[in-house]
């Protein structure tokens, strides 16, 4: 019976976080809204004992991938007007047209087996251990290095597109200087 109601709970939280992202006309909203449909995605994955996948789910896209996208809306800003007039003129019958062969590719290789594959198994790989326990030993033992160097990276990056979204002659802390002198 918990289960059911945690089904239907989370059922709910995805579908309308999902209804949110879509119909929301503020990107702020529209990024909050996806966390919360992530966060649902993940119960669904704890509720087929898929630990290490929910958590990467809320570690990884629900965090992380949201904040930057938060970061993005705020860097860019959500005050101006957007023109809806396409820079290509051909740009959406073009999109349209290969999205139709991309759905018509899904529904040739949905039913064959080579596509999919063979059923999978759920449960730890190890009968003493959980996943995420395999996983995590690995990762801060073995792999310690490129983890390290992977946040270092991500850090540089981030740092990399703050500085080249910047405008030109503005200062981090303030407008930039022209703009005190036109005030």
């Amino acid at each position: 019976m918990v289960n059911v109601v945690v089904f239907i709970v989370a059922t709910v939280l995805v579908l309308g976080g999902a209804i949110g992202v879509v119909t929301s006309r503020n990107p702020v909203y529209s990024a909050l809204l996806l966390v919360a449909t992530l966060i649902g995605v993940a119960v669904f994955f704890v509720m087929q004992q898929a630990h290490l996948v929910a958590a990467v789910q809320v570690i990884v896209y629900a965090s992380a991938i949201v904040v930057l996208f938060l970061f993005v809306i705020m860097l860019l800003g959500v005050d101006r007007e957007e023109s809806l007039e396409d820079p290509i003129k051909f740009q959406r019958p073009v999109a349209l047209v290969l999205g139709g062969v991309v759905l018509a590719e899904i529904l040739f290789l949905g039913g064959r087996h080579w596509a999919t594959g063979a059923h999978s198994s759920a449960g730890s790989l190890h009968g003493g251990s959980n996943n995420v326990e395999t996983v995590a030993r690995s990762l801060f033992t073995q792999y310690l290095w490129p983890f390290e160097l992977t946040a270092a990276l991500l850090v540089i990056a981030v740092v990399g597109g703050v500085l080249l979204a910047r405008r030109s002659g503005q200062r981090a802390g303030g407008p930039a200087p022209n703009e005190e002198a036109n005030r």
